[in-house]
């Protein structure tokens, strides 16, 4: 049994021992070569420019600030492209 496959990722940027844009940045690293590409979008507190600039950076979709509004949310998900059936669950 392989790893679990994920439709995609709500990342929040500050976690102990790894934070979300080095975790982003493994994600990434672990997809290379393989033609996947899980979305990942970043829902946290951190509003600035900057933030959303290098969530973008370390390879995320998206970036959305706490407390998210419907159509953000909603527009994130309208990216997550849908199972085909052939993929595990």
């Amino acid at each position: 049994m392989g790893a679990p496959r994920f439709d995609a990722v709500v990342m929040d940027l500050l976690m102990p021992v790894m934070d979300g844009l080095e975790a982003t940045r493994r994600i990434r690293q672990q997809e290379a070569g393989s033609g996947r590409h899980i979305p990942i979008v970043a829902l946290t507190a951190c509003a600035m420019d900057q933030d959303r600039e290098a969530c973008l950076e370390a390879g995320m979709d998206d970036h959305l600030t706490k407390p998210p509004k419907a159509q953000e949310r909603a527009r994130f998900l309208e990216r997550v492209p849908p199972r085909t059936g052939n993929e595990p669950a």
